[in-house]
């Protein structure tokens, strides 16, 4: 039968960064946040709450340098915590797609819990900084290190867009809202891995 509970636990201490994170797939939306740079604790509040995940996550980074490592190494642990919590991956879904507007913005996401990771991102050039600290370029940062992580085929495109928080908030959003349809578990295959390979 499926596993009970999807959840993971990692701690991650490197010279750059100090991460503590806790993740449950089947939440509810529930989340603590603190990762010292305040835009990226938004976006993974609404991570949180539109893909139905809890998670809390604890960051001590270098961010007096800047937001770099902060960022991607908490890609790479929350990568590795879905990883971990989908275990053998049966049952799941396994793929997530759709459009996903905010105001006017609109990204296009799919992605495949494939057990090959891969990201193509594809964005403006020159995005203006959030604020006048976060580099846009941090969101693309961030997808490449979960994708790899959690073993991901990510697809995410920026079809169009002027502002660069509501592009970002929509590539957030809109990758959370597709993690939850993969993982998602469907109950006429609850103990069968979704591949003709019988791995992922």
């Amino acid at each position: 039968m499926a596993e009970a509970t999807r959840t993971s636990t990692i701690n991650r201490s490197t010279s750059e960064t100090d991460i503590q994170l806790s993740l449950d797939v089947d939440g509810t939306g529930q989340s603590s946040i603190d990762t010292g740079v305040p835009f990226f604790d938004h976006m993974l509040t609404l991570f949180a709450k539109h893909g139905r995940f809890d998670l809390e996550v604890k960051v001590k980074g270098d961010i007096e340098i800047d937001f770099h490592h902060t960022v991607e190494d908490t890609g790479i642990v929350l990568g590795q915590a879905f990883r971990e919590a989908l275990g053998e991956k049966r049952g799941l879904f396994r793929y997530g797609s759709g459009l996903f507007p905010m105001d006017e913005t609109l990204v296009q996401v799919a992605l495949d819990m494939s057990g090959r990771p891969f990201l193509e991102y594809r964005g403006p050039e020159n995005v203006p900084h959030i604020g006048d600290k976060f580099n846009f370029t941090l969101v693309e940062e961030f997808l490449r290190a979960f994708s790899f992580n959690s073993l991901c085929n990510l697809h995410v495109q920026i079809q169009y867009g002027r502002d660069p928080h509501h592009m970002a908030e929509a590539v957030f959003k809109g990758l959370s809202r597709s993690l939850d349809d993969a993982t998602t578990i469907d109950d006429r295959i609850i103990d069968i891995i979704p591949s003709t390979k019988d791995v992922l």
